[in-house]
């Protein structure tokens, strides 16, 4: 455990995490997407930060 280089994990860990709280937060109260709103919420919690960036880029559907 003492080999993991946390000044360079930590950053991306806390990109990540931020990712998520802002798509899911785009995500509750948006009427329409581009696909159900449950598979946008497995993909945006599951796939670290490929699924919030593409929820943010091809997800969302102007209301």
């Amino acid at each position: 455990m003492d080999d993991i280089p946390w000044g360079l994990v930590a950053p991306i860990a806390v990109i990540q995490i931020v990712l998520i709280v802002i798509a899911l937060r785009d995500l509750i109260p948006r009427r329409r997407t581009n696909g159900p709103k449950w598979m946008w919420a497995i993909l945006i919690v599951l796939f670290g930060i490929i699924g919030p960036v593409l929820y943010l880029t091809v997800g969302r559907k102007d209301d």
